[in-house]
């Protein structure tokens, strides 16, 4: 039935980017993530939401202390997917080499200079902006837009490559997925103060993400180029925030 395929792809969207206690989804079938991509702003409402809560919570705790747990539980709520991806394309995009040489860079599982320095100056950002004067729903916003915006990306760039035994790879299976979904689920956080600048921010960080790591990949993105562009999108939606506050 319809409407169990389409709880079946929520649960996928779920577990899939979230560690959130839930149970296994079974054996995948061919279309499963491109259906899941469809309810990635949940994962977002769930990530987000959880973050905000935690900065609300009235903790006798200094700012940057309440920043570092917010940051730490950001991090646990997805595993550090969408950040490990971040780390990975730094090391492979901005190495001066072929766009198959920076592919084989991305199987690598050790961090070199590049990503290191991606990695840290990233979470320093993101730890002086969750210290700024944020309003309480800024996790929750910018995590949904930012995965709502994944979509754009999905749709307008190839994979770069396939997976492992020449199939298709995760990130290869989630394209080509429906659109009106996300856009339904997302809609409400418009209606947040501020919220029209932040999916402004958060689109604009996605295809500048997007753009740039597929000119230095041949054409194509993988999942790691969507982790990157999901963590960076998150960052300038929190700073479009931030701004409005200041």
């Amino acid at each position: 039935m319809t409407w169990r395929r389409e709880v079946r792809a929520a649960h996928l969207a779920l577990t899939f980017l979230t560690t959130l206690p839930l149970p296994r989804t079974g054996d995948l079938r061919e279309g499963d993530f491109a259906r899941a991509a469809a309810y990635y702003p949940l994962a977002g409402y769930a990530v987000g939401g959880l973050v905000a809560l935690l900065l609300w919570l009235p903790l006798p705790l200094p700012g940057g202390v309440r920043a570092t747990l917010a940051l730490a539980a950001w991090l646990a709520l997805t595993g550090m997917l969408h950040f490990d991806g971040l780390v990975d394309s730094g090391d492979a995009l901005f190495a001066a080499t072929t766009p198959a040489r920076r592919l084989e860079i991305l199987r690598d599982v050790h961090v070199g200079a590049f990503g290191l320095a991606t990695g840290t100056l990233t979470l320093l950002a993101l730890w002086s902006v969750l210290s700024s004067a944020l309003p309480v729903y800024a996790p929750l916003v910018a995590a949904v837009a930012a995965r709502t915006a994944l979509l754009l990306p999905l749709r307008l760039f190839p994979a770069a490559r396939t997976g492992l035994a020449g199939k298709p790879s995760l990130g290869a299976q989630a394209r080509g997925g429906p659109l009106w979904p996300a856009l339904l689920l997302a809609a409400p956080t418009l209606l947040l103060p501020g919220a029209w600048a932040v999916w402004i921010w958060a689109l604009g960080a996605t295809l500048l993400v997007s753009v740039f790591a597929a000119r230095r990949l041949g054409g194509g993105l993988t999942g790691d180029s969507y982790g990157a562009a999901v963590t960076l999108a998150e960052l300038a939606a929190l700073c479009a925030l931030a701004a409005g506050r200041s």
